[in-house]
């Protein structure tokens, strides 16, 4: 890994003289922001008005503390996006879109868009953006038609703010192996399908495969996937999900053959036996119209916390915690679902199936939920599933 200071690295040949760096683009390493765009040249300077060319090439010269700012536009990759450097506490990177502007990085000429039935994707080919590296925020960019569209592994104290991840070969957002405090925020997830596994894989956000404390989900929506919204398959640390929404998971919109996806909204865990004892928390969340249950356990044998959320109109269960958990259920909403709950060894109080009696809504329109988000990228605020006899039962956004 080269250092994380441009100012630190030992290149033969280079001078410094009063703070300059002579040969290589003097930007990168007497300014703190690098700005690329579709026009620019990787031999330019990486100012606003001599923009770097790539975003792989600003990574490598961006100091540590520095900014990588992206200019609008779409960035047809050839060879995906390394983040291999570290920042550190008080001296993170970002990569940030540039100002308003819409930055789209298409992968769809990568290996494995789509991979052949069956194969398997090389570890650094996993994703449009592939992270293993902490102490980075990435702000406001999209990634659509990868294999992964983000793919982070060894992933510690990252931000990543207001991400769109659409239509990837594989999950849109993907964090695993040793990962930790990572707060991913304002994400929308969707469309994403794998027709290498059959639909099998594909989910809108994965917290997969690893271990880490501290890792919150806020403000994601994840809808439309092939596979599950959500899935924290074989992850055995807690982790937060607040304030988010999954819906429309697990249809074959894409007439994969051998159809297998699952279409669960929030797959809390569990593997394909006893699944690891891992006690996520997930508040004021809505999933619905999902192929498969609302909220499910999957085998996970841990305490899981499901706090004032709501289960609409998905196909089989809208809290489906008997899979050997020993979840706690309280001040949840179950309203049109094929079965409302499945509690196995799991415990519930206040919630609309305790409570008893008939639940009417004061919206059902989505509209506003799933429509533009606020100008700070939050959800907006509507009526959308709010009981209509002012119980403090379910999810409000």
């Amino acid at each position: 890994m080269k250092s994380r200071n441009v100012l630190a690295t030992a290149v033969a040949g280079i001078a410094v003289t009063a703070g300059i760096i002579t040969g290589i683009p003097s930007a990168s390493a007497a300014t703190t922001t690098l700005y690329v765009a579709t026009n620019g040249s990787d031999s330019n300077a990486g100012t606003l008005s001599a923009p770097l060319a790539t975003i792989q090439k600003a990574i490598s010269l961006v100091p540590a503390g520095g900014t990588v700012s992206v200019r609008g536009g779409t960035y047809a990759l050839t060879t995906n996006i390394q983040i291999t450097k570290s920042g550190t506490a008080s001296a993170p990177y970002t990569l940030t879109a540039y100002g308003s502007e819409r930055v789209i990085i298409d992968g769809e000429a990568l290996g494995y868009t789509p991979g052949a039935v069956g194969s398997t994707i090389p570890g650094a080919q996993r994703g449009a953006i592939h992270m293993e590296a902490s102490y980075w925020k990435l702000v406001r960019l999209e990634i659509a038609n990868g294999p992964y569209g983000i793919y982070c592994a060894g992933c510690n104290n990252n931000t990543f703010d207001r991400l769109v991840t659409r239509s990837n070969y594989e999950t849109g957002f993907q964090l695993q192996g040793s990962s930790a405090n990572n707060l991913i925020l304002n994400l929308d997830s969707y469309g994403n399908r794998d027709p290498r596994k059959n639909g099998e894989s594909a989910d809108g956000l994965g917290i997969k495969e690893g271990t880490g404390t501290g890792n919150v989900v806020r403000g994601a929506r994840l809808w439309n996937n092939v596979d599950d919204g959500f899935d924290a398959w074989l992850f055995t640390s807690p982790i937060t999900i607040q304030n988010s929404v999954a819906y429309g998971n697990g249809y074959n919109r894409w007439s994969i053959p051998n159809f297998s996806g699952d279409g669960n909204g929030f797959k809390l865990g569990g593997s394909s036996g006893t699944g690891p004892a891992a006690a996520h928390t997930v508040g004021n969340t809505f999933s619905y119209s999902n192929a498969a249950h609302g909220f499910t356990d999957n085998g996970n044998t841990g305490a899981i916390v499901i706090n004032r959320s709501t289960a609409w109109k998905n196909v089989k269960t809208g809290f489906d915690v008997d899979g050997g958990s020993t979840s706690k259920l309280t001040a949840n909403l179950a309203v049109g679902n094929a079965t409302a709950v499945a509690l196995g060894s799991s415990t519930a109080s206040g919630n609309s199936w305790n409570i008893g009696g008939t639940w009417t809504l004061l919206s059902t329109d989505q509209s506003v939920i799933t429509g533009a988000r606020a100008a700070d990228g939050s959800i907006p605020s509507s009526n959308f599933l709010v009981p209509a006899n002012g119980a403090a039962v379910g999810a409000k956004i």
